[in-house]
């Protein structure tokens, strides 16, 4: 459990600029655009690209991240493994957060449509 503890903050400190670099370069890199990217950001965060863009600038934590984000309704209707860890049983409403938008990015990076990664 303490280690679960430990886990969940440091996800919480982690800056969403230091991981931001690697969602573009893991879309882009199985041919997927940063376009995409962000319109999968978007339809989690309700972020537009100037919003991003600030947060990205002012160097925010994924804790300060998702506190400013308007979650999309659908975000539980995402599912599955992401890191080792099963989405639905993630205790920690932060922490699955996180692991939803990484599941988005890997959705987008293993080509599937963007309807579905939507859940359109």
């Amino acid at each position: 459990m303490n280690n679960l503890n430990t886990h969940d903050q440091r996800i919480a400190k982690m800056t969403f600029a230091s991981v931001y670099p690697m969602y573009i370069a893991k879309v882009e890199k199985k041919g997927r655009t940063k376009e995409e990217l962000h319109e999968i950001i978007k339809w989690l965060t309700g972020f537009d690209d100037m919003k991003l863009q600030e947060l990205i600038k002012e160097n925010v934590t994924f804790e300060t991240f998702f506190q400013n984000a308007s979650l999309n309704p659908k975000a539980n209707l995402i599912t599955g493994v992401i890191c080792g860890y099963r989405i639905e049983e993630i205790e920690n409403p932060l922490t699955k957060q996180v692991r939803y938008l990484d599941k988005l990015v890997d959705e987008l990076a293993k080509g599937r449509k963007m309807e579905k990664i939507l859940r359109i």
